[in-house]
């Protein structure tokens, strides 16, 4: 069985669209799984990524309260929200200067 190159090269071009609606679909599925609500939730390994923490503070500020987490099948997630909003809280506001501060 002879193929020609321009048949082989259409072939294979088909072969990669199907994988990219593939893997369209796949990131769909994993969008949806790690959702809740409509919410998007991150594994620890995520917000230590995101945060460029340790293991050991992000344990502290769920131990304190700082984080809310939620246990799914025993493993922790994160609202995305809620990483935003304890973003917003740990930034300290600036002073203000004043005219006897110069």
């Amino acid at each position: 069985m002879n193929i020609d190159r321009m048949e082989f090269t259409k072939w294979m071009e088909r072969i990669m669209e199907r994988f990219d609606i593939l893997k369209e679909h796949i990131t769909d599925i994993q969008k949806q799984r790690n959702s809740i609500d409509g919410e998007e939730l991150l594994d620890n390994q995520d917000l230590l990524q995101m945060l460029k923490i340790s293991h050991r503070s992000l344990q502290r500020y769920r131990s304190s309260g700082k984080l809310p987490y939620y246990t799914i099948s025993g493993k922790l997630y994160y609202k995305l929200s809620d990483v935003h909003q304890f973003i917003r809280e740990s930034f300290s506001t600036p002073l203000q200067r004043t005219k006897d501060n110069k």
